[in-house]
């Protein structure tokens, strides 16, 4: 399909595919603080000026992609990743995505105008199922880390095509801005805006 398998030997790149990545997760209100031998639950505002801080918190393995540009990888210590997920996960209209037809509908037409996600097809090198990049979900792993367990930890890249798509998708999110489109319309205009999205607060000058 889209993906690559590289070479153990190879450099890490954008697009590349790890497995096993860290997400850590912890309740910033709830921090469970090692004191001498207690374990003391802390909001982190009333812990924060110590230096070290010990404390316990709980982390999964999931998989992730590099979102680095390929020039920064070789000089960060830390890699950025975006996690990856089944799709339904990612993109809860999936669950009800049955034919190929919505599927089609959903990988092309929805993905464009949900800059969130990215989608990865399965690959039975690869993924067993249907999977989506998270934008939202952002994780960091050591580069000298990952780079010593290459055979380990890496799956797969994204072919060439894909690497171009996932470039530009990841530059859309991370450069977009929230704003109200019917802004512009005039008072005529937006009542015909408003017959299709409903309950839709207009501006001064579109009453």
């Amino acid at each position: 399909m889209i993906y690559e398998v590289p070479k153990p030997d190879e450099p890490i790149r954008q697009g590349d595919i790890f497995r096993y990545i860290p997400r850590i997760e912890f309740d910033l209100g709830k921090l469970p603080v090692m004191e001498g031998k207690e374990i003391l639950s802390k909001d982190w505002i009333n812990v924060s000026k110590i230096n070290p801080i010990t404390m316990i918190v709980a982390a999964r393995p999931v998989e992730a992609i590099v979102i680095n540009q390929n020039c920064d990888v070789v000089r960060t210590d830390d890699i950025a990743l975006c996690e990856i997920s089944t799709i339904d996960k990612v993109v809860p209209l999936s669950k009800d995505t049955k034919t190929p037809r919505s599927w089609e509908r959903l990988i092309t037409k929805h993905s464009r105008e949900n800059l969130k996600w990215f989608y990865l097809p399965i690959d039975d090198d690869i993924f067993k199922e249907k999977m989506a990049v998270d934008f939202r979900s952002v994780l960091h792993a050591s580069r000298v880390y990952l780079e010593k367990n290459l055979e380990q930890l890496r799956i797969g890249r994204l072919n060439k095509i894909a690497t171009e798509h996932f470039r530009e998708r990841l530059s859309e999110y991370f450069r977009r801005y929230p704003y109200d489109e019917w802004y512009p319309l005039d008072k005529s205009e937006f009542e015909e805006y408003r017959k299709d999205k409903g309950d839709t607060k207009p501006f001064p000058y579109q009453v």
